[in-house]
């Protein structure tokens, strides 16, 4: 297999799910979306390699590759057993119907022969309903869905209706049920009706089935469209795997499905005509009905949702962690020359070394972190606020001693450039690069001017920042409004003969290209 094609995300992912969750090769190709043979070359190379999980932290991708792909009967009236307990048990891990026509047995010698105990218990279970059909174990699968049915948000000012979304999960086993209305189906949305629907059951299973995916999905994670990595995370840090339902096997699905409908029929339905002002007014009101649903006797079975739930699924959960997941966003970004990324219009320092990488950036509400091939090498404190964009936030250990030899430009570079388009270009880029804590953080707006001038000609370039002299606005954002709206041919401004004097004082004081290459070598 060609090493480049190797995608080291999925690999982490399915070391994980084999290591830590013990799951199978087919359970595990379903939920990467891989073949099953790929996954069990994954494994064994793994084993090979000595490696197991969690992975050591300073295993980047690179290093795991070179691990990974180093260089080489009658019938008759007879006892029958109570089908409701023997369905009960076979939700239990380990258990088997050959187990419990032992223990039958045991209890009854003369009772029926295994092959026709089977026969009997297939009868019996086929007169479920479909939803009880399945064979799901204790604790095992959560199915996630969205209802069909909306519920409507009326603004009170403006009596302008939204229609919010219905969320519902459902446990496998016991088919105990969660539901709640969110603003939209989203992937924040998404994300956090799972965190809250563990925490109505109390505890994670080992698997979620989403019927649909376009949530985990359809999000601003191109590189990575099989399982975003917001939604993987969620998975990581549960300790659970995801496990979609197949295409065109409506069996995977008829779980959620006729939980969804009972949803409707049983608390959408009855709430049609109720007006909210609020998702949280409308979340009570579903939080009363779903109460009343789970508490409901099930057909076929004596039982409610929540008894089964209490008795069965609920102690096979696994415990919720110490926190829960907080909601990240991750996005791709290359860093620039000045060693700083730029995510909602504020920048942010990585160590220098990383210029002209490619980069993850994963954030939250509070921290900003920059992963480079699975290894993080930055981590900043989110800055937010009306003020924040367009500034920096530097880490000085991040910085260069002195301007390395590698980088493309240097303040001076930048100067020569100006100097030979014009005066008073020179005196912008050496403004731009004077008023920064650091030089490097100018490099964007003195790269931006040079890219003016390809574009519109260092003749007109020259007279749009002998304008913003006069103006004294030195930024490229200024440069660039005069070019787009022709001002640069339009007479100057008349200044005062103080400020005539002043632009003659810094004109003067032009430090020129040799003064940052002296700079340089004193550093």
């Amino acid at each position: 297999m060609s090493r480049k094609r190797v995608s080291m995300r999925k690999i982490r992912e399915v070391l994980r799910l084999k290591f830590q969750l013990g799951l199978g090769d087919r359970a595990i190709a379903k939920s990467c979306r891989l073949g099953k043979t790929t996954v069990a070359d994954y494994v064994q190379r793994a084993r090979e390699a000595g490696l197991s999980y969690p992975l050591p932290e300073d295993l980047d991708d690179g290093r795991l590759v070179d691990k990974l792909y180093p260089v080489k009967e009658k019938v008759q009236t007879k006892a029958l057993p109570n089908w409701e307990d023997v369905n009960k048990e076979l939700k239990r891990k380990g258990v088997t119907l050959f187990l419990l026509w032992q223990e039958y047995k045991a209890e009854h010698p003369e009772g029926y022969e295994y092959s026709f105990f089977t026969v009997l218990y297939k009868e019996w279970k086929a007169g479920l309903d479909v939803v009880m059909r399945q064979d799901h174990k204790a604790g095992e699968k959560l199915f996630v869905d969205y209802a069909g049915m909306t519920i409507g948000i009326t603004n009170q000012e403006t009596g302008e209706i939204t229609e919010a979304q219905v969320f519902v999960a459902t446990l496998g086993a016991s088919n105990y049920t969660f539901a709640e209305v969110t603003a939209s189906q989203k992937l924040p949305d998404w994300l956090s009706s799972h965190v809250r629907a563990f925490e109505f059951f109390g505890g994670v299973p080992t698997l979620v089935i989403p019927d649909n995916l376009k949530a985990g999905v359809n999000h601003a994670c191109y590189y990575e469209p099989e399982l975003n990595l917001a939604y993987a995370e969620l998975a990581e840090h549960y300790g659970l795997a995801v496990l979609p339902a197949r295409v065109r096997k409506p069996k995977d699905k008829a779980k959620v499905e006729v939980s969804v409908q009972i949803v409707e029929r049983h608390i959408l339905a009855p709430l049609r005509d109720r007006l909210f002002f609020s998702i949280r007014e409308a979340n009570q009101a579903v939080k009363e009905l779903l109460l009343a649903l789970n508490d409901r006797p099930m057909q076929k079975l004596a039982k409610s949702r929540k008894q089964v739930f209490e008795e069965l699924e609920k102690p096979a959960l696994r415990p919720l962690p110490v926190q829960a997941y907080q909601l990240a966003s991750w996005k791709k970004a290359t860093i620039n020359i000045d060693y700083h990324i730029e995510l909602e219009g504020h920048y942010y320092s990585v160590p220098y070394q990383f210029a002209k990488k490619q980069v993850e950036i994963r954030f939250t509400q509070t921290t900003v972190e920059i992963y480079h091939q699975h290894r993080r090498i930055a981590s900043h404190t989110k800055v937010t606020g009306l003020f924040s964009k367009g500034k920096h936030t530097t880490i000085t250990e991040h910085m260069p001693k002195a301007h390395q030899a590698y980088l493309e430009w240097t303040p001076g570079r930048f100067i020569s450039w100006a100097g030979k388009v014009g005066e008073s270009t020179a005196w912008v880029v050496q403004t731009i690069l004077e008023t920064r804590p650091h030089p490097q953080h100018g490099y964007r707006s003195c790269l931006g001017i040079m890219r003016l001038g390809k574009l519109y000609g260092d003749g007109r370039l020259e007279a749009a920042c002998q304008r913003a002299c006069v103006l004294r606005s030195f930024s490229y954002q200024s440069i660039k409004s005069i070019l787009q709206h022709q001002l640069d041919k339009e007479p100057l401004p008349q200044v005062s003969e103080e400020s005539s004097a002043n632009t003659q004082k810094l004109h003067a004081n032009l430090r020129g290209a040799s003064y940052y290459q002296l700079s340089n070598e004193q550093n």
